[in-house]
């Protein structure tokens, strides 16, 4: 999973409760956003009321979604406070620990937000806000019920030869994806003694709206990559045999589902995925065990190419961390 930015740390190590409002009057603010954050990636905003108070969580660009230091309203503005925190090297060279405060200031309109985010630096000042935008996510639907749903005939993804129907998210980015003896691989090219560069994630060409998905994966030790469900949802990719289960596990949908059990194979081995995506609810199979069943996507995870869960999107294969090795990638299209 990509991550960016300093390490976000959490007061209290959960969300700081903000201003109470009027008695009985539920928050305008509250509910599940969808934000273009600056430079018009991927994030959301979650607010919800607790004990008359207002409490929040947020996903920034890459990363997981994580609790804020505090929320708070001032009169018309939601107020929401984070705290990053990183390591920098202090006066005599060792590392001390630098904190800035992140302040980001939305004002509703309908279902739309008008935010600005400003950050009051160590030195003491003070950046300039830089403005961004939200809509509200609609309410979640009751989940499906997939006994009833119609697929269409598969598709195949991969013709077994080359790359044709894929591209690059970033071509700017190295290159490490190929296809070999039917396989679609990526290896990171040499790292000649420092970091490997980061390689660019790959996508279909064709986009989709819902849809089950299967596929074979195999993942080297300490391997880590992701499938992303139209562009927005991220299954997690990765070596996890033996491990506790966990929402950054194989399996799970990054930092927000955590499969029911462990069912990953040791790294090296072929692994076996059936995901279908229906009405924002998700269903994953992992070696023949269905760890996730039918639950709701909150909203956009990590890396996603952008916050609108109502628009058709690619299959997004991660490949800026490790290699990986997919083959039989078969989609069927919910049929209309």
């Amino acid at each position: 999973m990509t991550t960016t930015g300093g390490r976000i740390s959490v007061l209290a190590a959960v969300c700081v409760a903000g201003v109470a409002w009027a008695a009985g009057a539920a928050s305008p603010f509250a509910g599940r956003w969808a934000l273009t954050i600056p430079g018009g990636g991927a994030g959301w905003l979650g607010v919800e009321e607790k004990d008359g108070a207002l409490a929040g969580s947020i996903l920034w660009g890459g990363g997981s979604v994580l609790p804020v230091a505090g929320v708070a309203t001032e009169g018309d503005t939601l107020v929401v406070t984070r705290i990053h925190e990183s390591k920098k090297a202090g006066p005599d060279g060792k590392p001390v620990t630098v904190k800035e405060t992140e302040t980001i200031r939305a004002k509703i309109a309908g279902d739309a937000l008008s935010l600005t985010t400003e950050r009051l630096k160590a030195d003491g000042k003070r950046s300039d806000p830089v403005a961004f935008s939200g809509r509200r996510i609609p309410p979640m639907p009751r989940a499906p019920d997939l006994a009833k749903v119609r697929f269409g005939a598969p598709v195949a993804l991969l013709n077994g030869r080359d790359l044709t129907g894929w591209r690059l998210t970033n071509p700017g980015q190295p290159n490490g994806w190929s296809v070999q003896d039917g396989v679609l691989i990526n290896r990171l090219p040499p790292a000649d003694g420092k970091a490997h560069p980061r390689c660019s994630n790959l996508r279909t060409d064709a986009e989709f709206e819902d849809f089950q998905f299967s596929f074979d994966v195999r993942v080297p030790e300490k391997g880590n990559s992701g499938v992303y469900l139209r562009g927005i949802y991220e299954i997690q990719m990765a070596d996890w045999f033996g491990k506790p289960v966990d929402s950054h596990g194989m399996g799970g949908v990054y930092s927000r589902i955590a499969p029911t059990q462990n069912t990953a194979k040791p790294a090296g081995e072929w692994q076996t995925v059936a995901i279908t995506l229906v009405d924002r609810h998700v269903t994953v199979v992992l070696n023949g065990t269905t760890v996730i069943d039918n639950q709701p996507l909150l909203g956009c995870t990590g890396g996603a190419m952008t916050s609108d869960e109502f628009r058709p999107g690619p299959i997004y294969l991660q490949g800026d961390h490790t290699a990986v090795d997919y083959r039989n990638l078969t989609l069927r299209p919910v049929a209309k």
